[in-house]
């Protein structure tokens, strides 16, 4: 099971818009560096809905685009991570090498209300099951688009 990344945004406070990437240090314990959850900025910290580090099958985000219409590019989809060639559920209970770092698959990341706010109406719906996966950073490093996923 090997798949890859194929985008990255990070944000450093709540409801502010996503910024892509090409590349982010992954801190351990953490998340993503300058990314809101890591800084403590996040919309749901103050709730203790933390997720170091999101991820969302880029797959996933085609098949709402081709079925909606949504504009689900661009970091509307409030993710850190665009996967390709990888199931995302697959992952649980496992560590998985990306680039540099080590992630562990944590939970679900399921779509909320917010989201939405945020989009456009229709967003928390289409994504529905397709929301992602929350992961922990195991081991730090750099993260780069294009980066291999590797289960260890």
């Amino acid at each position: 099971m090997a798949g890859r990344v194929e985008e990255i945004y990070v944000t450093s406070e709540g409801s502010a818009g996503m910024k892509r990437v090409a590349e982010i240090r992954a801190i351990e314990g953490c998340g993503l560096e300058g990314d809101r959850y890591c800084e403590g900025t996040g919309y749901w910290t103050p709730f203790g809905d933390v997720c170091e580090v999101t991820l969302i099958e880029g797959e996933n985000l085609d098949e709402i685009r081709s079925q909606t219409g949504l504009h689900v590019h661009n970091g509307e989809h409030r993710r850190n991570m665009i996967t390709r060639g990888v199931r995302l559920e697959d992952l649980r209970g496992r560590r998985f090498r990306v680039g540099e770092a080590v992630l562990e698959y944590d939970r679900p990341r399921p779509p909320c209300k917010h989201v939405q706010d945020l989009t456009e109406p229709g967003m928390t719906k289409a994504l529905g099951r397709r929301g992602g996966i929350c992961a922990r950073v195991v081991e730090g490093g750099t993260i780069r688009a294009s980066d291999a996923i590797e289960v260890l």
